[in-house]
């Protein structure tokens, strides 16, 4: 067989790829097996791949691909979400590069841009997962705007309107003055930056001198001042009780309020409250019944209410304020200051707090049984510590604020009869719109008459309901699949969206199937560069995922990105660990070569081979034990790193060099046929995590028939190890290693035969022996009752072991070498001692413990007795 001498990554990626979605192996129907159901959290259709995707559907693949292997029905549901702002945005500035602007459209010409938009880039992140080798059920892709997906949105608004769950009304927000819209509070990124506490004193009316100071980082607000509140208990401000204050530049006078809401030692112990623009301010005016002046308009600019600052951006406003006060003598002072300001997490503009009329969420209900089953184990977090942060948000839940001052997303099902706070209706359709309609109002309307709603819902409204609708589980309730494949399996997502979605699933699913959506939920960490920055386009600090496999293969992309990744815990990237995930591949490639290198004979089996094959079963059944374990616990990495020891140092460094034929010599068919086994073995292991250079192995190695592919092949049993033989080879494998390092230190060359002679101090077992003297190229393995003078020697389980000297030996140099072992070994029985002289640890330490350490006292005096005694034969 004429076998590369190199593994071609990018060949084999693209023939395993095609033929894995040809034989349509990725696609899944319910039938008799077991289902196993992932849902891809999914990306943006705005989106391209990032490290933090990779990492994220690596995981999924893994398990997916190992559940395919262990005969469950897999089923990977892949998909784009519409994402409002992000995409709003990318076509409101793709239409300004075209000169038009979104004000100049309708709204059915602004949507057909988007929708040309969506169809042209929106499967852009889809096709590269492909790259990596996501083994999703393509055939089944969605997207958050589908139109039956679509219908299960808006029936979902309307049941909880009905259910009371849904209102509308004017609340404090977070508004984008970019983007237009509201957000929700997930939706704010809040950062430190470099501020301003501004110090202005307002005069108290009535008065010719008397004054009050108050902070604020934001004196363009002052123009909204409803009042001042003091703490009823300040004594310095007692004399204010009852009088007024005058806003300076407005000058309108307001009340000084009592409350103890203000804390008397921050600050000047004087606040002043704008009831439109601070969410704490806010709920001050409503408990005083305050007037509330908002004094901007929804794009950042100043109102009729900002005076002479009218039409001006609110920073202007803020630098020109400054000024201002300072000339009228009202400002006292500035200072320095570092504070957290809120930012658009999709435009990054500066969030203003401001009273709007939107649509909420009633959440608290809602979300009980959300709680309790994270709480109570029925749905598991990996890492557990998750849980605390899941129960602090959802016992301090507020109410979610689901509408967007957007035209792309699923607009809003309520229709307005008129202008009164009351006159609308929630509908699915205009017709049932305007037969509610006339109900409630006692008209009659014809089609055109009614006003829809002209915003569209948050995003996470209709990915909360994912894993439900991806089967249809609303719009054609209890159908074959959603009886199937629902509740899913696993789900992997990043922690940042715990909040957003996770938590919000978890409510959805108990609400409307009256069950947990997934058991357990995996949360990956986040991907950093070797500073310690988290990975983003903004900081340049993020490779590209695609340049990235071409230039390590995709396989290797995937170790370097699980090898050194916790669960819930950051991920520090750096590009050398795709290298090494690709030096595993090569290895791997390698090994194979020189295998299928061996010309096969039915001859005898040596017994090294025999022992050999012995001791490689038990260790394969040890690491597919460790390695399932490690599988249950979501413990991805652990399972990746045993899996790379057990090829790399089990199989490659030590089983093939145990059972190598000699130069241009054959080796038995028994000893072969097994190696292959172990090799499928190996690769079965390994499927899950490098699926291209198993698959291309897998083919090469021996005969298939049509559909005999890796990854429909059986994951492998899990057999009890033989314990014995792991500890019979653990001593073998020191003695091996002793040799090999005496050939090292005293340049031996490998090829050059020498004896070995021991002098048994401990039984010593004998079964490993054929290896070690096929390892260690040994000549005269013999077992003597007498040291043996000029020689090499090192000690094994108390026994010693004598390589004699060849006619150059230095022997100055090798009782220096003993003297050092001897000094070292003193000193380690000497620290054993003092710590067993310790009454309280001998009395109060496990009593295998104390039994360790009496080993340990025990071999030291052995080991100095016997180096003593080399000493003097040297002498």
């Amino acid at each position: 067989m004429d076998i590369p001498k190199t593994y071609e990554s990018g060949k084999a990626e693209e023939k395993w790829y095609s033929h894995w979605m040809n034989k349509g192996y990725f696609h899944s129907e319910p039938d008799e097996r077991e289902s196993y159901t992932v849902v891809i959290p999914p990306p943006n259709v705005t989106g391209v791949l990032h490290m933090g995707h990779m990492l994220n559907n690596t995981i999924q693949d893994v398990l997916v691909r190992k559940a395919r292997m262990e005969g469950k029905n897999a089923c990977w549901i892949p998909g784009t979400d519409h994402a409002s702002i992000a995409t709003e945005a990318k076509v409101v500035n793709k239409l300004r590069a075209e000169g038009i602007k979104k004000s100049d459209l309708s709204r059915d010409e602004f949507l057909k841009h988007a929708w040309e938009w969506k169809e042209k880039h929106g499967g852009i992140i889809l096709d590269q997962l492909k790259k990596l080798g996501a083994s999703c059920d393509w055939e089944r892709t969605h997207f958050t705007m589908d139109p039956e997906y679509s219908e299960s949105v808006l029936d979902v608004f309307v049941d909880l309107y009905k259910k009371g769950k849904i209102y509308r009304g004017i609340r404090m927000v977070n508004w984008d003055p970019e983007a237009l819209t509201a957000l929700s509070d997930e939706e704010v990124i809040y950062k430190e930056v470099n501020s301003k506490l501004f110090y202005v004193r307002y005069k108290i009316a009535g008065s010719e001198d008397s004054w009050l100071t108050i902070a604020t980082t934001r004196p363009e607000t002052i123009l909204g001042d409803t009042a001042i509140c003091i703490n009823p208990n300040d004594e310095r401000f007692k004399h204010l009780h009852g009088k007024q204050a005058v806003v300076p530049v407005a000058n309108r006078t307001i009340p000084i309020i009592l409350d103890e809401y203000v804390e008397m030692d921050f600050g000047t112990g004087c606040l002043k409250v704008t009831p439109a623009h601070d969410e704490n301010d806010y709920d001050l005016g409503k408990k005083h019944n305050l007037e509330t002046i908002d004094i901007l308009n929804d794009n950042g600019t100043l109102n009729a209410h900002g005076l002479h600052y009218e039409g001006k951006d609110r920073f202007e406003v803020r630098k020109l304020i400054e000024k201002e006060l300072y000339d009228k003598g009202y400002l006292v002072k500035t200072e320095d200051h570092i504070n957290k300001v809120g930012f658009s997490e999709r435009t990054d503009a500066v969030i203003e707090p401001k009273l709007s009329l939107q649509w909420f969420v009633s959440m608290k209900e809602l979300s009980e049984p959300a709680l309790e089953n994270v709480m109570n184990g029925k749905i598991n977090f990996y890492p557990e510590k998750m849980k605390n942060t899941y129960r602090h948000w959802m016992e301090n839940i507020k109410d979610w604020c689901i509408s967007r001052q957007l035209w792309w997303g699923h607009r809003i099902p309520a229709w307005y009869y008129g202008t009164g706070a009351d006159e609308y209706v929630v509908a699915k359709t205009e017709d049932e719109a305007i037969a509610l309609a006339g109900e409630k109002s006692g008209k009659t309307f014809e089609k055109g008459e009614l006003k829809q709603d002209e915003d569209v819902l948050d995003t996470w409204f209709s990915s909360w309901l994912w894993p439900i609708s991806v089967f249809n589980g609303l719009t054609q309730p209890g159908n074959e699949e959603i009886k199937y494949y629902y509740p899913t399996n696993d789900l992997v997502t990043a922690p940042e969206i715990m909040f957003f979605w996770v938590a919000r699933m978890i409510i959805a699913g108990y609400e409307y199937m009256g069950d947990l959506p997934f058991k357990n939920v995996y949360y990956t960490g986040i991907v950093r560069d070797k500073l310690g920055r988290k990975m983003s386009k903004s900081l340049g600090n993020s490779p590209d995922p695609i340049k990235l496999i071409e230039k390590y293969g995709a396989d290797g992309v995937r170790v370097g990105i699980l090898i050194s990744s916790p669960a819930g815990n950051d991920l520090p990237f750096d590009s050398s660990q795709c290298e090494q995930g690709r030096n595993f591949a090569n290895k791997v490639w390698n090994a194979f070569r020189l295998v299928k290198s061996w010309e096969v004979k039915d001859m005898d089996q040596p017994e090294a081979s025999r022992k050999a094959i012995e001791w490689f079963e038990a260790k394969l059944n040890q690491g597919i034990a460790e390695i399932n374990d490690a599988f249950t616990k979501f413990r991805i990495s652990d399972a990746l790193m045993t899996t790379y020891k057990l090829v790399w140092d089990d199989f490659c460094s030590w089983y093939l060099e145990m059972i190598k034929p000699g130069y241009e010599q054959p080796i038995d068919s028994k000893t072969y046929e097994m190696t292959l086994q172990f090799f499928e073995r190996l690769l079965s292991l390994m499927h899950p995590f490098t699926p291209f250079v198993t698959e291309e192995i897998w083919h090469l190695i021996r005969e298939r028939k049509e559909g005999e592919d890796i990854m429909l092949a059986k994951w492998p049993e899990q057999k009890s190890s033989d314990e014995t033989i792991l500890k019979q080879f653990g001593k073998a494998e020191e003695v091996i290693t002793n040799v090999r390092n005496i050939r090292k230190q005293k340049n031996i060359a490998n090829k050059v035969k020498i004896d070995l002679k021991v002098k048994v101090n401990n039984a010593p077992d004998k079964s490993f022996d054929p290896v070690i003297s096929k390892m260690g190229n040994i000549a005269a393995y013999e077992y003597v009752s007498e040291k043996v003078d000029n020689s090499y020697s090192f000690i094994v389980d108390s026994n010693e072991y004598f390589i004699p000297f060849g006619e150059d030996i230095d022997v100055e140099a090798e009782i220096k070498k003993i003297e050092e072992e001897l000094q070292y070994t003193k000193g380690f029985l000497t620290s054993v001692q003092k710590k067993l002289s310790n009454e309280k640890f001998v009395s109060g330490a496990p009593e295998q413990v104390v039994m360790n350490e009496r080993k340990k006292e025990a071999d030291a005096q052995s080991k100095i007795t016997i180096l003593e005694e080399k000493l003097k034969s040297l002498k």
